[in-house]
């Protein structure tokens, strides 16, 4: 057990060392869209984007096949997934590709669920795991982002990227508040059951959502 929890609080790790580099892309991602702002830096920011849903799928990847999982990972994992997120969508908002109304939206889910995690950390549990409804609606919106990117673009393709890109940007939304409703339903029956036990069911709630990112 001692063991275990010891290379759960690893911090060098390949995993790791992936999600590391997939949240310093961010402020680059946001330099190319917002300060540079022509159809080249588009083009490398849309790489920027493939690479790291790549890079998500691969540092999942090596974790499970190296055994490599940690606390840390737990938690980089879904917050580059997230700044990568809310750092698109604003920048899809003051390009002007998206309405508002959609950027008010997906704030709003995360929201949602940033309060949930603090009633969760009050009571002492960690993050929840990562539903697969939750990973597939990220990965909808990332590839419905650097579509709605090249659809705005004065080009022969830009209609065909709008068509997809509003698409998977659309079901991606739905999903993520399906994936949000599911989360705030398993944080209520945690809640629901720590405060029935007067707070016994922590220790055995951790143990067995230990390992598991939010």
């Amino acid at each position: 057990m001692t063991g275990d929890g010891g290379e759960r609080g690893r911090v060098l790790t390949i995993p790791n060392l992936i999600s590391l580099v997939r949240l310093a892309g961010v402020p680059v991602f946001l330099w190319l869209v917002l300060a540079v702002r022509t159809q080249t830096g588009d083009w490398w920011a849309v790489g920027l984007l493939l690479l790291a849903g790549f890079s998500d799928w691969l540092d999942g990847k090596i974790a499970r096949a190296l055994n490599q999982q940690s606390s840390l990972g737990e938690v980089l994992d879904p917050a580059a997934d997230r700044l990568y997120i809310v750092s698109t969508i604003i920048a899809l908002g003051v390009r002007g590709i998206i309405g508002w109304w959609l950027v008010a939206i997906l704030a709003a889910r995360e929201l949602t669920l940033a309060i949930a995690l603090l009633y969760l950390r009050r009571a002492g549990y960690g993050p929840l795991k990562v539903s697969f409804v939750g990973k597939a609606a990220t990965l909808s919106l990332l590839y419905a982002f650097p579509l709605l990117f090249l659809g705005s673009h004065p080009s022969s393709y830009a209609s065909v990227a709008q068509v997809f890109g509003w698409a998977f940007a659309l079901w991606g939304t739905a999903l993520y508040w399906w994936a949000a409703a599911l989360y705030l339903e398993q944080t209520r029956r945690l809640l629901a059951a720590d405060r029935a036990s007067g707070g016994a069911a922590v220790d055995s709630a951790r143990a067995a959502h230990h390992g598991q990112g939010g």
